[in-house]
């Protein structure tokens, strides 16, 4: 496994203490490390979106040593930037370029900017504006534990501690094929006798796309939010199957006192794998490969818990694409890429997901896996795009565990 990538708590505190520009960047360790840069173009060559790029980070890191930074400002370059972490992970110095340089000279380029593509101005209106980008209302939020089939208690009307908050996020709250992933963790969730609450609609997004696609402003005002909210409450650790929302608890939310545990979903069932085991009795027989997420993988080093996941399923054989674990191909959702598929297509480039689906068909399985909500709807897109929906489907991995599961 590789290990996650996290700032010492003394830097975090030092770079969040100060004003967030480029200027004062550079006079934190952190900076500095920038600087050391031995532009051996790593980055570029790794950035699934390379090609399309004027400003990779290699190239941004020479402006910023030439006092030349504002060339990259006044460039949509950074817009090609999905924060697939590829770049971070493979940087022989360790500069944390999809934490700190990236989304920093992305902050400064939306300020220069009159306008920025429709799709994703709406998106995050409407997170601002809702708590969620799809615009749906806030009241909304917790109207799927009624078809959940098993009890999800609320925080706010349970009244009392629990040991895991789980953080739901927005599309699986609102989208129906998000709902069948929180329905399926809902069931395991009662199978394992795990004792949880969710906060239902008092729960807003945790704003990791705000942070990297620009909008630290929206970070920062949801942040406020769910700190406020997290403060009414009494429990031990946070549990999220969002691999966005993981990013965001993990790495940014501390740098405001945030001091809770926090696992993704499926990291947890692997916690509780022996007892999960006896209880998927029903073989799926499928051949399966998994889809490692940016976020969950590269940034987070969960790439083993997963697939241990799916290898104690009955019936399921476990393939492998090229591309996998650090090497994987992102789906190009992060970043604003959730919303930048048709300005994508407009610059004529490539569509990740559908780059990634062949990969995924080229193995022979018939089901690809995947941690992330996101990539549900990417990947299935894509497959319809392609021609190849009528082979292959796209499975959260706690789906496939809650088929497996007896009556």
């Amino acid at each position: 496994m590789v290990a996650p990538v996290t700032f010492p708590k003394t830097e975090r505190a030092e770079i969040c203490a100060r004003d967030t520009t480029l200027e004062t960047l550079l006079t934190t360790p952190e900076g500095r490390r920038i600087l050391t840069c031995i532009q051996c173009g790593t980055c570029a060559g790794t950035c699934p979106y390379g090609e399309h790029m004027d400003y990779p980070p290699r190239r941004l890191i020479n402006l910023l040593r030439r006092g030349r930074i504002e060339e990259a400002f006044r460039s949509d370059s950074l817009l090609r930037c999905v924060a697939c972490y590829a770049c971070m992970a493979k940087c022989p110095r360790g500069i944390r370029l999809s934490d700190v340089l990236l989304p920093l000279v992305k902050e400064q380029t939306l300020a220069r900017r009159p306008e920025i593509p429709a799709e994703l101005q709406r998106a995050l209106q409407n997170t601002l504006r809702y708590g969620n980008p799809m615009g749906e209302s806030s009241r909304k939020r917790a109207n799927w534990v009624t078809s959940a089939g098993t009890p999800v208690p609320i925080l706010a009307e349970r009244q009392k501690p629990v040991d895991v908050l789980w953080f739901v996020e927005c599309y699986t709250s609102y989208y129906p094929r998000g709902i069948d992933g929180s329905r399926a963790t809902a069931r395991l969730f009662h199978a394992l006798g795990i004792d949880f609450a969710i906060l239902g609609n008092e729960e807003k997004c945790a704003g990791d796309c705000g942070q990297l696609t620009w909008e630290s402003g929206l970070f920062e005002t949801l942040t406020d939010y769910n700190l406020e909210i997290f403060r009414k409450y009494k429990f031990n650790r946070i549990v999220t199957g969002d691999p966005h929302a993981h990013n965001a608890f993990h790495v940014r939310y501390p740098m405001y006192g945030f001091h809770y545990p926090v696992l993704h979903t499926h990291q947890l069932l692997a916690e509780h794998l022996d007892a999960l085991k006896p209880k998927l009795v029903r073989p799926l027989r499928r051949m399966v490969t998994y889809h490692d997420s940016c976020c969950l993988g590269r940034r987070a080093g969960c790439f083993d818990e997963p697939r241990r996941l799916l290898q104690a399923i009955p019936g399921v054989k476990l393939v492998e694409m090229v591309h996998h674990r650090i090497n994987s191909i992102c789906c190009g959702g992060g970043g604003g890429g959730m919303w930048l598929d048709t300005w994508f297509k407009s610059k004529g480039m490539e569509r990740l997901s559908e780059r990634r689906v062949r990969e995924a068909m080229a193995t022979g399985a018939d089901v690809l896996a995947v941690s992330c909500p996101y990539e549900i709807f990417r990947f299935e897109d894509a497959l319809k795009t392609l021609g190849y929906d009528h082979k292959m489907v796209v499975r959260d991995v706690s789906e496939l565990l809650a088929e497996a599961l007896g009556d």
